[in-house]
């Protein structure tokens, strides 16, 4: 494929994504997400994803693990969720999409409040949707990059 058709494979897809922004996939800052991406740090879009994915994926184990003890430590799940949900307010995650896995942790944190466990375990199943589908997109895009 030549330089030509990749730069428009990935016009088309950030543009698809954008008409995508109601469902919190991508909006404007993510254009000033790349400019702060120069010739001195080409990769640093990319970087800061990956430590977003990374952080974002010990937290759900951590939070998998927490849940599937006998006694539940909701407090420990709070303190978890609430890292998760700080983690998805910084730039790069507003920025692609991680406003719905946000918003989710918003919801978790009061299901957490209650002690319900099993309210706790579909809450912790809709965050891990909502991040592998942002995950899904932003990979999708840094192939087409």
């Amino acid at each position: 494929m030549d330089l030509g058709n990749l730069q428009r494979g990935y016009i088309d897809y950030i543009s698809a994504l954008f008409h995508e922004m109601e469902k919190g996939f991508l909006d404007s800052q993510f254009t000033q997400l790349q400019q702060l991406q120069d010739e001195s740090n080409p990769e640093f879009v990319l970087e800061v994803a990956t430590l977003f994915f990374e952080d974002s994926e010990k937290l759900l184990n951590e939070l998998s693990r927490t849940l599937d003890q006998q006694a539940v430590d909701f407090k420990k799940v709070d303190a978890h969720v609430h890292q998760l949900k700080g983690s998805s307010s910084r730039i790069i995650s507003n920025s692609i999409g991680a406003q719905r896995v946000k918003n989710v942790c918003i919801a978790f944190r009061d299901i957490c409040e209650e002690t319900n466990k099993e309210g706790c375990l579909r809450c912790l199943q809709q965050v891990k949707q909502e991040f592998y589908l942002v995950k899904s997109k932003l990979e999708t895009l840094f192939r087409v990059w």
